[in-house]
């Protein structure tokens, strides 16, 4: 398994100190980047969205993606993942983009795309229901857009006549393709692309994760159509890892609470919150029925209520109501939670491979998140860098 990093570029109200926050931010993450590149990560997956505020300031990846290819010699950088509907991105300056910061690179760009959702469709005023045609139309397009022929297209959403896009990458045929994927769907549907799965899924069991590898090594074996000149097989998954010297320390730090800001940031930026609030008080109320009867019977066993990943719902749900949950609470709760890798070296190194048993080809570890002292977020890819050797990682594509 290969160790990548995630960056969202966070930054809560609580930390808007002067009027260099953004610039501050800006810097923070160049530097951890060029860390990132000296401790031997793979990739440096950045997101893209918009009007996020605290949550992302990641609104325009490509000109950071740029500056830290600029900067380092040998850690990839990859778009994690380029808004795919035409509103936000089309496909020819996806392409025209991408083939920049492949030269600007030397060859060390990945390119991920996505549908975006709700929020952000509503921003640009996009119709959802376009949103994955167009995206697949991306997926077919651009790699034909780097071919050497003039291109031509012709649908209900593109009329394209004998163009060429230029440049071409700098890396051949092309830099690798991936989608973000965060539902069945979408994971079979990169497994039918032939291109790498970004798993983006929100406090996903270790269960769970196994299940979107396996549809989407089901889909890549029986029904898959390349997109592009070759099939990108990597499925890589995100999630939130705080190392640092101790047990003590990680909690001392704030990683517990940087856990729980993210979730109620997520919910909230992606209008979520009603569903998942639902959820935790039907969980809250099956824990409640000590007897099994009724509301059990009501709202089944699929989970069970007092499981780790469960007890996580219950108090996060509590938290996005507003409710102030004690530090130790949280900590107690959101450390058993096999989609937190959080602790000491020796604490992160068994959850990592964890991960790794899994048959995942990277980890996209999440370091940057909410109110983390970025001194602390330094030490963090630091420590975990540390222990990139002790994994047979498989190349980048």
């Amino acid at each position: 398994m290969r160790l990548d990093i995630f960056s969202e570029m966070q930054q809560p109200k609580a930390l808007w100190h002067g009027e260099d926050h953004e610039h501050r931010l800006i810097q923070e993450t160049l530097e951890q980047a060029r860390l990132a590149d000296e401790m031997g990560y793979g990739v440096w997956w950045q997101v893209e969205h918009h009007a996020a505020m605290e949550f992302s300031y990641s609104s325009a990846p490509e000109c950071m993606l740029t500056a830290i290819a600029m900067s380092t010699q040998r850690m990839h950088v990859g778009h994690s993942s380029v808004l795919a509907p035409a509103r936000f991105n089309h496909p020819i300056r996806i392409a025209e983009r991408a083939a920049f910061i492949d030269h600007l690179s030397r060859g060390r760009f990945q390119l991920g795309l996505a549908r975006s959702t709700i929020p952000e469709w509503r921003t640009f005023n996009i119709d959802p229901d376009a949103t994955r045609g167009q995206m697949q139309q991306a997926f077919e397009m651009i790699p034909k857009m780097w071919g050497p022929e003039p291109f031509s297209w012709d649908s209900k959403d593109f009329q394209i006549r004998n163009i060429h896009v230029v440049p071409k990458p700098y890396r051949k045929p092309h830099p690798a393709l991936w989608q973000a994927c965060s539902s069945p769907a979408s994971f079979e549907q990169a497994g039918r692309n032939g291109v790498g799965a970004l798993g983006v899924t929100l406090w996903a069991s270790l269960d769970e994760v196994a299940e979107m590898i396996h549809l989407y090594r089901e889909a890549l074996r029986k029904n898959c159509k390349p997109v592009g000149e070759y099939v990108n097989d990597q499925v890589a998954f995100f999630t939130f890892v705080h190392c640092a010297d101790s047990e003590q320390e990680a909690m001392e730090n704030g990683a517990a609470k940087a856990a729980a800001w993210y979730t109620n940031g997520s919910l909230t930026f992606f209008e979520a919150k009603a569903h998942f609030i639902q959820s935790a008080a039907e969980l809250e109320l099956l824990a409640k029925d000590s007897a099994g009867g009724g509301l059990a019977g009501q709202y089944g066993r699929k989970k069970d209520p007092n499981a780790p990943q469960s007890r996580a719902q219950r108090l996060l749900g509590r938290v996005v109501q507003g409710e102030m949950v004690p530090d130790q609470e949280l900590w107690e709760v959101l450390s058993e939670q096999e989609s937190l890798i959080v602790g000491s070296k020796d604490q992160v190194r068994k959850r990592l491979k964890r991960y790794e048993a899994l048959g995942i080809d990277a980890l996209m570890s999440f370091h940057q998140v909410g109110s983390l002292p970025h001194e602390k977020v330094m030490k963090s890819i630091r420590l975990t860098g540390e222990l990139i050797p002790e994994f047979s990682a498989p190349q980048v594509p």
